[in-house]
Formats: C-alpha cells, sequence, structure tokens
C-alpha cells in the first residue's frame, strides 16, 4: 500500500510517502526542492553515479514512521543538501525547513 498526505512544518508544504512493503515500510518526506529518506536511500550512490542531477537528499536510519523520520538526526546527506546548509546530525525537520 502506498499513502500519501500532507505535513506541514512551520507553515511550509511537504508531502509525506509511505510505502508498505513485505517486512519493511519506505519512507519520504519531500517538497520541490529536496527529500529525506529512510535507510533505504544510498546517498553514495547520489552523489557519485547521479552527482550532475544535483539531488538534495538527506538519509535517516531506523525509522519507522514519518514522524521518526521527521525527528530523526541524518546519518548521511548529499553533496548538494550540504551546499545548501544541511549537515549531518541535523534533525530531518530542519533539513526540511533548509529546502524551503
Amino acid at each position: 500500500m502506498i499513502e500519501l498526505n500532507p505535513v506541514i512544518i512551520d507553515g511550509n508544504p511537504f508531502t509525506a510517502v509511505t510505502v508498505r512493503l513485505p517486512k519493511t515500510n519506505l519512507l519520504a518526506v519531500y517538497n520541490d526542492k529536496g527529500y529525506i529518506m529512510c535507510g533505504a536511500l544510498d546517498v553514495g550512490l547520489l552523489n557519485e553515479k547521479l552527482s550532475d542531477r544535483k539531488i538534495i537528499a538527506g538519509r535517516a536510519v531506523g525509522v519507522r514512521t514519518i514522524e521518526q523520520l521527521i525527528n530523526a538526526p541524518l546519518e548521511s546527506i548529499t553533496t548538494e543538501a550540504y551546499a545548501i546548509g544541511i549537515e549531518v546530525g541535523m534533525s530531518g525537520r530542519d533539513a526540511l525547513l533548509k529546502m524551503v
């Protein structure tokens, strides 16, 4: 099952996506500039093989819900995320607000 839900953070709209799969969930919160995602995100791939796309993204591990994803510290980020002020250890919420 796939769920799409609006999320408002400090008055800014984002979309939350949950993809329920056997034994795991894929989680992401995004806007038109970038996104944060659960541990399934391959930041190395984005930075190395897809660097020309300049993707702004961050990864949080060990999360099972959208709320946890938003509140968790980011374990890794893309080069483009770093360029706009997002840092490893920053909460998903704070990272998303840098994408506004």
